[in-house]
C-alpha cells in the first residue's frame, strides 16, 4: 500500500527526532547518562524497523494478508512506539509538542481494517506462508517435516524428564547438514563459497524451533557462532582442520563466554589464560555454557592480557578451542595427565531443556597453542571475533523466536476452533480473533525483519558504523524475543486452565520463550550498549 510508504517515513522521522534530542541531551556522556530513555529509543527503533520490514516485504505469498497484518501491527504496537519516543524527549526535558498529539498517532490507531481479525483467523496458516528463495523454501519445507515428524513427538518427554537431546534427533540433523549452515562449501558446509546464505539458515532455524526450542532449534546456534568466529579470525590451518568437522556435527559445539560476575559484559571477562610451554592453561569460572556436556568442542573466551591499568579491557581477550569428551551426564569432570581439570554441572531451569546449560570451572586446564584462534595474531582479538560470531547467533535467535511463535499460534488457533465457550467456538469471538491477529502480526513483522537483516548482512551493506551488522541483528533479536514472550503468553491464555497444565504444549512454549530475551545478549545490554549507542553514533555522523 502507498500509505505504508508515507507511514514508514513519518515513523522514521519521529525516531530521528527522538534520537537527536537524546544525543543533544547526553552529549559525550554516553547512553549510561540516561538509560531509561536510551532503552525506550532502542525498542522504538526495533518496532519501527519491524513494521517497515513487514509493510514493504515481498516475501509473503498473499500481499492482501501482508497488508492486513501490517495494519494490525500498526494499530496494536506502534501507538506504544509513539509513547516511547515521547518518553525519550520528556526525559531530556524537551518542551517540543508530544508525538502523540500529531496526526500520526490517530492514523496508527485506525490502521487496522475493521474485519482484520476475522479475515486473518479465516486465512488459516496464510499468516506464515512466505517465499524467500528456492533453496531456502526447500530447506524450510524439509526441516519442517523433520521437526514435526521426528522432533515434536519427543519434545514433551525431553522437556518433562529433563533429558539430553537423543541421537534419534542428532544423527539425522548431521546427515541433513544442519551444523554447517554458515560454513562454506569448500569446508564441507552448506554456505556458498562466495558469500553467505542467511535466508536458508533462518528458514531451517525457525522450522526446527517450531518443533522444539531446546531439543532442535537451538542445536545449530553454537556451530553458527563458532564457525563465524573461526572464519573471521582463524588461521588457514585452523579453518581446514575444524570447519569440516563442525559442519558434520563431529564434534558438537558449545560456547563458553558468560561468567558469574559479568553476564553480558563480555569486555570485562576474567577467566585467565596463562602462557606455558606449548600452550596455555585456563583458570576460572564460566556459567550458562549451553550443551557443554554433549559437546566435544568448546569456544572459550579467556583473558590473555591482564596487565594492571590496561585499557580498554576488551583488548586483552582471546578465543580458544577447547576439546573434551562428550557426555550425556548432567555433571562431569575432565582431568588431564598434567593435573589440569575442567568440571561442569547442569543448571536446573524452568524451560529450554534438552541441551542443558552448565556452570563450568577450569583449573590449570591445558590448551595447546594450535587451539588459540588466529594463532599469535589472534591474541587480544577475542572480543572482536566473539562479536563476529554473535551477529549470526542473534539473527538465528530471532528465527528461533519466530519458530516458537509459529508453534504457539498454530496451537492456539487449533484450540480456538475446537473449544466452545457459551455455545460458540472460541475462534468466532471477536476478542479472540483480535488476539490471534495480533499474535500473527507480531510474528510476521519479526520474521520480515529477520530475513531483511540476513539479506543486508549477506550483502555487507548493513549501514553500521562498524560495518558488522551488529545493530541490525540486535534489532531483530530484541523485538522477536520480546514478541515471543507475548505471543506464547497469549496462546497459553487462550487455552485457559488447560494452558497452565504441563500436558499442553503451550505451557512449554511459554517457559521456553522466557529465555530468549536473556541469552545471546541480554535485552538490556542489546538495547543500551549496541542499539542505542549505534543510533546515537549515526546521529552524530
Amino acid at each position: 500500500m502507498d500509505d505504508w510508504q508515507n507511514l514508514t517515513a513519518e515513523l522514521a522521522a519521529m525516531e530521528r527526532a527522538a534520537t537527536a534530542t537524546l544525543a543533544a541531551y547526553i552529549g559525550k556522556d554516553g547512553v549510561d547518562a540516561c538509560q531509561p530513555a536510551a532503552y525506550d529509543l532502542a525498542f522504538a527503533a526495533a518496532e519501527i524497523a519491524a513494521f517497515g520490514a513487514l509493510a514493504h516485504s515481498d516475501t509473503m505469498a498473499d500481499p492482501v494478508m501482508r497488508d492486513l497484518l501490517a495494519g494490525v501491527f500498526a494499530a496494536q504496537i506502534l501507538p506504544g512506539t509513539v509513547m516511547r519516543c515521547d518518553r525519550v524527549t520528556a526525559a531530556c526535558g524537551s518542551d517540543a509538542a508530544p508525538f502523540a498529539a500529531s496526526p500520526l498517532y490517530g492514523r496508527l490507531l485506525s490502521a487496522a481494517a475493521p474485519d482484520a481479525g476475522a479475515r486473518i483467523v479465516a486465512g488459516g496458516t496464510a499468516y506464515r506462508e512466505i517465499s524467500t528463495s528456492e533453496e531456502s523454501d526447500m530447506a524450510r519445507s524439509s526441516f519442517w517435516r523433520f521437526g514435526q515428524d521426528v522432533v515434536a513427538p519427543l519434545a514433551e518427554r525431553i522437556h518433562r524428564e529433563d533429558l539430553t537431546v537423543p541421537e534419534t534427533i542428532l544423527a539425522p540433523l548431521r546427515e541433513m547438514g544442519a551444523f554447517g549452515l554458515s560454513i562454506p562449501e569448500r569446508f564441507g558446509g552448506l554456505a556458498p563459497d562466495d558469500g553467505e546464505d542467511s535466508a536458508a539458515m533462518l528458514a531451517i532455524t525457525e522450522a526446527l524451533s517450531a518443533a522444539s526450542l531446546g531439543a532442535a532449534g537451538s542445536l545449530i546456534t553454537r556451530p553458527e557462532i563458532l564457525a563465524r568466529a573461526v572464519l573471521a579470525g582463524g588461521t588457514e590451518a585452523q579453518k581446514a582442520h575444524w570447519l569440516p568437522r563442525i559442519a558434520v556435527g563431529d564434534p558438537l559445539c558449545a560456547i563458553s563466554i558468560t561468567e558469574p560476575d559479568y553476564g553480558s559484559d563480555v569486555a570485562s571477562l576474567a577467566l585467565k589464560a596463562r602462557k606455558v610451554a606449548g600452550g596455555w592453561t585456563l583458570s576460572g569460572a564460566k556459567t550458562w555454557c549451553t550443551f557443554a556436556g554433549k559437546a566435544g568442542l568448546l569456544m572459550v573466551v579467556a583473558r590473555t592480557d591482564d596487565t594492571p591499568g590496561h585499557t580498554p579491557r576488551h583488548r586483552g581477550l582471546s578465543l580458544f578451542l577447547v576439546e573434551k569428551p562428550p557426555t550425556d551426564a548432567h555433571e562431569f569432570t575432565v582431568t588431564q595427565p598434567t593435573g589440569g581439570t575442567m568440571t561442569g554441572k547442569a543448571i536446573p531451569t524452568i524451560g529450554y531443556r534438552g541441551m542443558h546449560s552448565f556452570n563450568m570451572a577450569y583449573d590449570d586446564f591445558f590448551v595447546p597453542d594450535a587451539n588459540l584462534i588466529g594463532g599469535e595474531e589472534g591474541r587480544g582479538r577475542g572480543f572482536y571475533l566473539t562479536m563476529a560470531g554473535m551477529v549470526g547467533g542473534r539473527m538465528q535467535t530471532a528465527a528461533r523466536a519466530c519458530g516458537l511463535m509459529m508453534a504457539a499460534i498454530d496451537a492456539a488457533s487449533a484450540y480456538a476452533e475446537d473449544r466452545k465457550v457459551f455455545g460458540v467456538p472460541l475462534a468466532q469471538h471477536g476478542l479472540v480473533q483480535d488476539r490471534i491477529a495480533g499474535m500473527a502480526a507480531k510474528l510476521a513483522a519479526c520474521r520480515a525483519l529477520a530475513y531483511r537483516t540476513g539479506a543486508l548482512v549477506d550483502r555487507g551493506d548493513d549501514g553500521s558504523s562498524d560495518g558488522a551488522g551488529r545493530m541490525e541483528a540486535s534489532l531483530a533479536k530484541l523485538i522477536a524475543c520480546r514478541c515471543a514472550e507475548e505471543v506464547t503468553r497469549d496462546a497459553l491464555q487462550l487455552f485457559g486452565g488447560m494452558g497452565y497444565a504441563e500436558e499442553t504444549s503451550v505451557s512449554r512454549y511459554f517457559v521456553d520463550a522466557r529465555v530468549l530475551s536473556i541469552f545471546e545478549g541480554a535485552e538490556e545490554t542489546l538495547a543500551l550498549k549496541v542499539i542505542a549507542r549505534e543510533l546515537l553514533a549515526r546521529a552524530e555522523a
